[in-house]
């Protein structure tokens, strides 16, 4: 017998404006829950439903991770350079992960996420093997360790499992990177096709970025992408310098040899998109690819700023991603997407409060293979998010401009409550859980120096 559980939301954001008094009724369908009936015009929780006070919105997808640069944060704050000298710190940590010390990190970080609304992640996983590149006796040991690291916290995982098989246009891996590197897109393909997915878990794929995939084996990870009806993302045009090279190789932009190769389409993401061509624009937007813009590690790492706002002109559909983790909130991710653009133009409101907050809930679901979640209403996932409006950074604003409070003046901080499948992850600012998740970090990332 299927029991349904409901959730009396005090305040909804329902896509479009924010509604009081709803009732959802979420029932296990397929091995989750999922919602059944939005009930609206309900003014008290009824007889044994779970009341969630503040602003409830659906899940927030974070659509690129990379779970292990979480152990980087204020040390790569010290003294300056570049993205490429913050590039060989990174190294230096990726050289240290094993499959469990792995597991340790991102089960905590994944944590954290959870504790900021995140219910779902994509980890753009390419440390797969030993250091020097050999391989574990699971070939996905890394990749599993991931896997098991998100249902231990209770969240979605999109795993992109990550082509990276070259230092550069003619470049064989260096000694860091041989354990990113399966020698070929073909082996890579041979290693990938081992994955399963799980009821939280969905697999995926990405092109590293055109530097670390050969122009002759891009193909290869598209079509066992294609083949699996599988998203797949790529870092595109994230550094002046990638265009050059690629430039210098090819006579092509980043953008037009991905084209050229069948990597653009409509399941396809490229994270940063930062340093475009008005063709290479259009590129994206004929072809229906997304676009991951991920603020804070792109004003972090002193990237730029990317054309967002012409790309979703073209038809590139935006989501949000935490990257580098510099900084886990999603809330601060759609502020700052806006907020760049109104430097860079001197003008204010290039997107509303709902057309961010969907970046962050279902636009970045789809981008991860998930389209039944990040929208409360029946059929999807039962996946919500609730903010407090009662706190020093959210109070004031009438609960109508819900929406523009959670994008404007919230931060993660500010959630209260989390489910996801109908399951209370988070009670009360508390993971139910891992209750420990800060001295969890505390000690996955010591363990890593």
């Amino acid at each position: 017998m299927q029991v349904t559980t409901t959730y009396w939301l005090e305040h909804a954001w329902l896509g479009t404006h924010v509604e009081p008094d709803v009732a959802v009724d979420v029932t296990p369908t397929d091995g989750a829950g999922r919602i059944t009936a939005v009930r609206t015009g309900v003014p008290a929780p009824p007889p044994g439903a779970t009341a969630l006070r503040g602003l409830t919105l659906p899940g927030l997808a974070n659509a690129h991770s990379h779970a292990f640069h979480r152990a980087l944060r204020a040390t790569v704050q010290v003294g300056s350079g570049t993205f490429w000298t913050w590039r060989e710190v990174m190294y230096a940590v990726a050289e240290r992960l094993t499959p469990d010390t792995y597991h340790a990190l991102a089960r905590a970080v994944y944590a954290e996420m959870a504790l900021t609304g995140i219910t779902a992640v994509g980890e753009f996983h390419y440390v797969h093997h030993a250091p020097g590149g050999a391989r574990y006796a699971d070939p996905n040991a890394m990749g599993e360790a991931l896997i098991a690291a998100a249902a231990d916290a209770g969240i979605r995982l999109t795993l992109l499992d990550t082509a990276y098989v070259s230092a550069g246009f003619g470049k064989e891996p260096d000694r860091h990177q041989l354990r990113f590197s399966d020698g070929t897109t073909e082996a890579w393909a041979e290693r990938a096709s081992l994955l399963t997915g799980r009821p939280h878990a969905r697999i995926g794929a990405a092109v590293h970025s055109v530097r670390a995939v050969p122009a002759d084996q891009l193909a290869t990870v598209a079509a066992w992408a294609a083949e699996r009806d599988a998203p797949l993302h790529v870092h595109l045009s994230e550094q002046t310098a990638e265009n050059d090279a690629c430039l210098a190789a090819h006579g092509r932009t980043p953008t037009q040899l991905l084209a050229d190769h069948g990597v653009l389409g409509a399941r396809t993401t490229g994270v940063h998109n930062t340093h475009l061509t008005d063709t290479d624009i259009k590129l994206i937007g004929d072809t229906s690819t997304g676009t991951c813009m991920c603020p804070t590690t792109e004003r972090d790492l002193a990237d730029g700023i990317g054309p967002a706002v012409p790309l979703q002109r073209a038809g590139s559909p935006l989501c949000l991603g935490s990257d580098s983790h510099a900084v886990i909130d999603l809330f601060e991710e759609a502020r700052a997407m806006e907020l760049n653009e109104r430097l860079r133009s001197r003008t204010r409101g290039h997107w509303t409060a709902n057309a961010l907050l969907r970046a962050a809930s279902a636009d970045g679901h789809a981008a991860l293979g998930w389209p039944d979640a990040g929208v409360i209403e029946p059929g999807a996932l039962a996946d919500l998010v609730t903010v407090t409006l009662d706190s020093v950074r959210t109070v004031g604003a009438p609960a109508r401009l819900g929406a523009e409070t959670a994008v404007f003046s919230a931060s993660g901080a500010d959630v209260t409550d989390v489910v996801v499948g109908g399951r209370r992850v988070v009670r009360d600012g508390h993971h139910t859980l891992i209750p420990d998740a800060a001295p969890a970090l505390t000690r996955a990332i010591t363990a890593l120096r």
